[in-house]
């Protein structure tokens, strides 16, 4: 009885096997050749090193921080060829725009608005730019059932067909939370949703850019895996970025704090396929149109540089009005009030000794460091040794 079950087994194994032949239609494991590098075609980037053929990319941001208007601005560059925020882009690439939240006229906004904003005209975009909105078409490439999510084959073969038909080269999808109905919380659910992005990208042989929103935070900075509901989005993407608004103190600290425009950084924190990329910052300028909208518009903005504006001549003004004052009244401590020695350089050089007290702290630490200043010990009037800033190395003219 017991012979007799193995025996079952065995022909049931080999039955399995059976449909898993050995040698695989009867060739071998490849064996590996060597290449010349310079032979083999490189990574296949779009747009700078977040976008890249056959990839699924992830853009993470809370709302209105200004995701939207930041892919737009990009799309614009990318059909135009320009490097409109100072990114690398191809040339002659082909990008539709599918916002899954937004009017028709609303996203007319926001493009004439940044093609207004950046000197854009239409014939550089023209045939180049393609825009659809979810209220007039509906997109899901997933749904919910009682046994488990179902991919809508139907939907994903129609959109490879549009992409294959348009030569697109790049696909926005913003949000992504809006193009299936799955649970954004179930992580096999969400896998099962991002790879069949990450196929339909590979067959049609273009990007795909995911927009995502985060969850909330709580005041915290956020990263890609601030991303809301399942990790598994982040996961099949081969590069994530993540925005974060400016914060009351770094605006202080940036010199921007009464412009009431949002400024937000960006920080690729995952990034297979390349170097994770430093934090960059954009502007939300505000644009008028001739209907009397405003809009806001993505642009480049820069952190601006510790001696911004500062020359050699102001560093031997700031010494020599240092140098004519009681060393005690110099401190270099910036919570000894009026003594501190930042007051003596706001005033020398027209800043704001409380607006300006980082960048002027700055200052100080590298005048310090390049020996123009140098620290001190003085005794005050009770002999407590105070720390002090004098001249050291007098600047050249």
């Amino acid at each position: 009885m017991m012979a007799r079950h193995f025996s079952d087994m065995a022909m049931q194994l080999d039955a399995h096997l059976a449909e898993f032949p050995r040698d695989r239609g009867g060739r071998l494991p490849s064996k590996f050749v060597w290449r010349d590098p310079s032979s083999i075609p490189p990574r296949p980037w779009v747009y700078g090193r977040h976008l890249i053929r056959k990839q699924v990319s992830v853009t993470v941001a809370p709302g209105g921080v200004g995701k939207s208007s930041l892919t737009i601005c990009e799309a614009l560059a990318m059909a135009s060829g320009r490097e409109l925020l100072d990114d690398w882009t191809a040339k002659g690439l082909k990008v539709w725009l599918y916002n899954l939240e937004d009017p028709r006229d609303e996203m007319d906004r926001r493009i004439i608005a940044a093609m207004q904003h950046h000197h854009v005209s239409p014939e550089e975009i023209a045939g180049r730019l393609y825009v659809d909105t979810g209220r007039e078409r509906a997109l899901s490439t997933a749904i919910q059932t009682r046994e488990g999510v179902q991919i809508m084959k139907p939907e994903l073969d129609a959109l490879a067909d549009e992409i294959e038909a348009g030569e697109i080269d790049v696909l926005v999808i913003d949000p992504f939370v809006s193009s299936h109905q799955a649970s954004e919380n179930d992580n096999g659910a969400i896998d099962l949703v991002t790879k069949e992005w990450a196929r339909l990208a590979d067959r049609c042989n273009c990007a795909i850019e995911l927009v995502h929103h985060t969850r909330k935070t709580n005041g915290e900075e956020a990263t890609t895996e601030s991303g809301r509901g399942a990790s598994a989005l982040l996961a099949a993407a081969r590069s994530g970025r993540v925005l974060n608004k400016m914060s009351d103190d770094l605006k202080a600290e940036a010199g921007v704090k009464d412009d009431p425009a949002t400024y937000f950084a960006i920080t690729r924190d995952k990034a297979n396929l390349a170097p994770v990329g430093d934090r960059v910052w954009r502007r939300m300028a505000s644009v008028n149109l001739a209907n009397g909208d405003s809009v806001g518009v993505a642009e480049v903005w820069e952190w601006p540089d510790t001696f911004d504006g500062i020359s050699v001549d102001d560093l031997l003004s700031v010494q020599r009005t240092l140098d004519g004052k009681d060393t005690l009244s110099c401190r270099y401590s910036d919570q000894t009030g009026d003594d501190w020695a930042g007051v003596t350089v706001a005033e020398t050089l027209g800043l704001d000794a409380t607006a300006d007290r980082k960048r002027i702290k700055k200052m100080i630490e590298a005048w310090l460091k390049s020996g123009a200043l140098k620290k001190v010990k003085i005794p005050d009037a009770k002999r407590m040794e105070r720390p002090c800033l004098e001249v050291g190395e007098w600047a050249n003219q």
